[in-house]
Protein backbone atom coordinates (compact mmCIF):
# COMPACT_ATOMS: atom_id res chain seq x y z
CA UNK A 1 0.00 0.00 0.00
CA UNK A 2 1.37 3.40 -0.95
CA UNK A 3 1.54 6.11 1.73
CA UNK A 4 0.41 9.34 0.06
CA UNK A 5 1.51 12.39 2.08
CA UNK A 6 0.16 14.82 -0.55
CA UNK A 7 -3.26 14.75 1.14
CA UNK A 8 -1.95 15.66 4.61
CA UNK A 9 -2.84 19.11 5.88
CA UNK A 10 0.20 21.27 6.51
CA UNK A 11 -0.27 23.58 9.49
CA UNK A 12 2.01 26.55 10.05
CA UNK A 13 2.52 28.12 13.47
CA UNK A 14 3.95 31.63 13.41
CA UNK A 15 6.19 32.72 16.30
CA UNK A 16 3.59 35.29 17.40
CA UNK A 17 0.83 32.68 17.65
CA UNK A 18 3.20 30.11 19.20
CA UNK A 19 3.68 32.42 22.21
CA UNK A 20 0.01 31.97 23.09
CA UNK A 21 -2.36 34.33 24.90
CA UNK A 22 -3.04 33.99 28.63
CA UNK A 23 -6.68 34.00 29.75
CA UNK A 24 -8.24 33.40 33.17
CA UNK A 25 -11.90 33.82 32.23
CA UNK A 26 -13.94 32.29 29.43
CA UNK A 27 -17.44 33.34 28.42
CA UNK A 28 -19.18 30.85 26.16
CA UNK A 29 -22.40 31.56 24.28
CA UNK A 30 -24.19 29.91 21.40
CA UNK A 31 -26.86 30.22 18.76
CA UNK A 32 -28.41 27.46 16.68
CA UNK A 33 -25.57 27.81 14.16
CA UNK A 34 -22.44 28.51 16.22
CA UNK A 35 -20.68 28.40 19.57
CA UNK A 36 -18.72 31.52 20.54
CA UNK A 37 -15.91 31.36 23.11
CA UNK A 38 -14.47 34.64 24.40
CA UNK A 39 -11.20 34.38 26.34
CA UNK A 40 -10.48 37.23 28.76
CA UNK A 41 -7.55 38.19 30.98
CA UNK A 42 -8.65 39.67 34.33
CA UNK A 43 -5.92 41.30 36.41
CA UNK A 44 -6.15 42.17 40.13
CA UNK A 45 -6.72 45.87 40.71
CA UNK A 46 -7.70 46.54 37.10
CA UNK A 47 -11.43 47.39 36.92
CA UNK A 48 -11.78 46.64 33.19
CA UNK A 49 -10.92 43.49 31.25
CA UNK A 50 -10.80 43.03 27.49
CA UNK A 51 -11.51 40.00 25.36
CA UNK A 52 -8.10 38.73 24.23
CA UNK A 53 -9.36 36.13 21.78
CA UNK A 54 -12.70 35.05 20.30
CA UNK A 55 -13.13 31.61 18.77
CA UNK A 56 -16.28 30.83 16.76
CA UNK A 57 -17.08 27.17 16.08
CA UNK A 58 -19.82 25.14 14.45
CA UNK A 59 -21.68 23.14 17.14
CA UNK A 60 -20.22 19.90 15.76
CA UNK A 61 -16.68 21.25 16.10
CA UNK A 62 -17.45 22.50 19.62
CA UNK A 63 -18.49 18.97 20.58
CA UNK A 64 -15.29 17.56 19.07
CA UNK A 65 -13.35 20.15 21.10
CA UNK A 66 -15.22 19.05 24.24
CA UNK A 67 -14.20 15.42 23.64
CA UNK A 68 -10.59 16.42 22.94
CA UNK A 69 -10.46 18.49 26.15
CA UNK A 70 -11.97 15.64 28.20
CA UNK A 71 -9.41 13.23 26.75
CA UNK A 72 -6.50 15.58 27.42
CA UNK A 73 -7.61 16.38 30.99
CA UNK A 74 -7.95 12.64 31.71
CA UNK A 75 -4.44 12.02 30.36
CA UNK A 76 -3.06 14.98 32.34
CA UNK A 77 -4.65 13.73 35.59
CA UNK A 78 -3.36 10.22 34.96
CA UNK A 79 0.18 11.58 34.56
CA UNK A 80 0.17 14.35 37.19
CA UNK A 81 -2.74 13.67 39.56
CA UNK A 82 -6.16 15.24 39.92
CA UNK A 83 -6.78 18.87 39.09
CA UNK A 84 -8.37 20.43 42.17
CA UNK A 85 -10.72 23.33 41.53
CA UNK A 86 -11.04 25.90 44.33
CA UNK A 87 -14.61 26.52 45.40
CA UNK A 88 -17.68 24.85 44.00
CA UNK A 89 -17.93 23.25 40.60
CA UNK A 90 -19.84 25.32 38.01
CA UNK A 91 -23.52 24.66 38.61
CA UNK A 92 -26.41 24.27 36.27
CA UNK A 93 -27.22 24.37 32.63
CA UNK A 94 -26.76 27.69 30.94
CA UNK A 95 -23.70 28.86 32.88
CA UNK A 96 -21.65 30.84 30.40
CA UNK A 97 -18.91 32.46 32.50
CA UNK A 98 -16.13 30.08 33.47
CA UNK A 99 -13.54 31.62 35.78
CA UNK A 100 -10.06 30.13 35.69
CA UNK A 101 -8.54 30.35 39.18
CA UNK A 102 -10.98 32.98 40.43
CA UNK A 103 -13.68 32.45 43.07
CA UNK A 104 -16.46 34.07 41.06
CA UNK A 105 -16.95 34.75 37.35
CA UNK A 106 -18.47 38.08 36.44
CA UNK A 107 -19.24 39.17 32.91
Amino acid sequence: MENNNDNQLKIELSPEVAEGTYANLAIITHSSAEVVMDFIRVLPGVPKANVKSRIVLAPEHAKRLLFALQDNVAKYEKAFGPINLPGAEPQGEGRTATPFGMPEGKA
